[in-house]
């Protein structure tokens, strides 16, 4: 893990019990993590079009981008929590790390992978989102909300917001880090973040969907 995760205390038990503990995902949570992202956005408009929901076999090309998604960020020791209650996992937010160094750039056998299990046309659109959202971008160094889902059965609680400050936390602990952006594909979507400081920098079309890109900035 990085410097940056290290000096952290998320690990620790800081929230009510009642709410759940946020810990580092380590590689046993990987399965139930990808298991609940698949829940969360399987209706999720961006994904539905990238992963073409109109054809056979949409689910399983999710399923196979999250799984290899999370393996990525595992292996590249990016920021990745969990909410739990006892051992069930019930909300799951990770984290990117852009700067202009790599700007969300793949490693090739990433790429390999994901050809492999979601096909070209999936793998094209994912490296096609992520270029668009780095380059609407105004600051080189920064951190990407790549997923945050609450379980549907834990929903309602405040979990959501648990996990914005499990992303806080990152971004206060890494100096270089201008702050965290999110790419919102609903209103209410829009809304959740607006409500917890972040402001809407503009509209980003991807493909044929347009959402909006929202950022919060570093408290220094």
């Amino acid at each position: 893990m990085s410097s940056m995760m290290e000096d952290t205390d998320i690990d620790n038990p800081t929230t009510d019990n009642s709410l759940g503990v946020l810990q580092y995902l380590g590689h046993e949570h990987l399965a139930p993590a990808a298991s609940l992202l698949l829940t969360a956005y399987t209706d999720d408009p961006l994904f539905q079009a990238i992963f073409q929901a109109n054809k056979e076999g949409y689910e399983q090309r999710l399923r196979a981008a999250i799984r290899e998604e999370l393996a990525a960020f595992f292996e590249a020791g990016q920021p990745m929590f969990g909410l739990f209650e006892g051992d069930t996992l019930e909300g799951v937010v990770c984290m990117t790390r852009a700067h202009s160094g790599n700007a969300l750039q793949r490693f090739w056998h990433w790429r390999l992978r994901m050809l492999l299990t979601a096909g070209i046309v999936s793998t094209r659109q994912m490296l096609e989102k992520e270029r668009v959202i780095a380059e609407a971008m105004p600051v080189a160094d920064y951190h990407m909300l790549s997923f945050i889902a609450v379980h549907p059965r834990y929903q309602q609680r405040g979990l959501g917001q648990l996990l914005v400050q499990a992303a806080d936390n990152v971004l206060e602990d890494d100096e270089e880090s201008a702050g965290i952006a999110v790419y919102a594909t609903r209103p209410q979507y829009a809304r959740f973040f607006e409500q917890r400081g972040y402001t809407q920098l503009r509209d980003v079309q991807v493909g044929e969907l347009r959402g909006q890109l929202l950022f919060h900035t570093r408290n220094d």
